[in-house]
């Protein structure tokens, strides 16, 4: 693995990692809340037979933070130049998540995939009026917004971990205790490793995935989904009508909390709206959550096969 950064103008970097050598290259971008690090495991695995290039994206990793630059087409159109520099031929992109919004945008602007590989993206749930139903929004999104707007806590992490939604999850007469027990756990854990991802005895490993990358992640950038000024301009019914190679879309399962929360970030009829969008398009379902090349490693990397 080899850690590079790409300057696009002043004040404005991308930091990537290559892996792997072949004539076929696959770019892969993580998801909102963690960086490049989320797909180390996959990215080994197939740079045995590809080129493997993984980018964190602004507010992310090694990338420049600056809130003026957490919009779905400046991102994009940077990416999109990024990748432009070290390849001329068609890939193979992956996005999970927010990086799934933006590995459309860039096929649909750019045409430079031989593939599309959408993991589980928040296409229409993640703006407008209907954001607010979601689990990112009632979660990452608000905590994002609350904690910038505090003066108390300084480690985001931490704060994250205290106010994250899952304690809903946790039955009515032990969430308090529970909460105030794990927390202080945390809060030994970052004091004795402040540059490690988080690890708290007995919290769920997958759910600890979260916490993977976000030593390096800016709280402006879920304050962009939080004020919707992340999807600015953007069309998504004719972003996804322009996109011209073949597509595979990796759904999650769908939930609902039983307050009516969305917890999956998009549902069957949103898949079927944007499969009858996008003209070559197929749909692989996972039961598992959504970190798909978390949950279900194997049947992941079954799809570059």
């Amino acid at each position: 693995m080899e850690s590079k950064r790409f300057l696009i103008s002043q004040g404005r970097e991308l930091q990537y990692y290559l892996f792997g050598h072949g004539s076929k290259t696959i770019v892969m971008l993580h998801a909102q809340g963690t960086s490049s690090e989320s797909y180390f495991e996959a990215a080994e695995y197939l740079a045995k037979s590809s080129k493997v290039i993984l980018i964190d994206y602004y507010g992310h990793g090694g990338s420049t933070h600056n809130a003026d630059l957490y919009k779905l087409d400046v991102i994009g159109d940077d990416v999109y130049n990024l990748i432009n520099s070290l390849t001329n031929q068609k890939i193979q992109l992956v996005g999970h998540s927010s990086g799934g919004l933006i590995a459309a945008y860039i096929e649909s602007n750019y045409h430079c995939c031989e593939r599309l590989i959408l993991e589980d993206p928040p296409f229409f749930a993640s703006y407008g009026d209907r954001r607010f139903n979601t689990f990112n929004y009632v979660d990452l999104s608000t905590i994002c917004h609350v904690f910038l707007n505090q003066d108390e806590e300084k480690d985001f992490v931490l704060y994250y971990f205290e106010h994250q939604y899952a304690w809903n999850f946790f039955p009515e007469k032990s969430r308090a205790k529970m909460r105030d027990k794990l927390t202080a756990n945390a809060r030994k854990y970052r004091e004795k490793h402040p540059d490690k991802s988080l690890k708290v005895m007995f919290w769920p490993k997958a759910a600890l995935e979260a916490f993977r990358g976000m030593n390096d992640y800016d709280p402006e950038f879920g304050e962009a989904f939080y004020t919707d000024s992340f999807h600015e301009h953007i069309d998504y019914d004719s972003l996804l009508k322009n996109i011209a190679c073949p597509t595979v879309f990796l759904k999650a399962k769908t939930e609902f909390s039983r307050d009516g929360i969305q917890n999956c970030a998009l549902t069957d009829d949103d898949v079927d709206r944007i499969g009858s969008l996008v003209p070559d398009f197929s749909v692989i379902r996972f039961d598992c959550g959504h970190g798909i090349h978390i949950e279900k490693k194997r049947e992941f990397l079954k799809v570059f096969e």
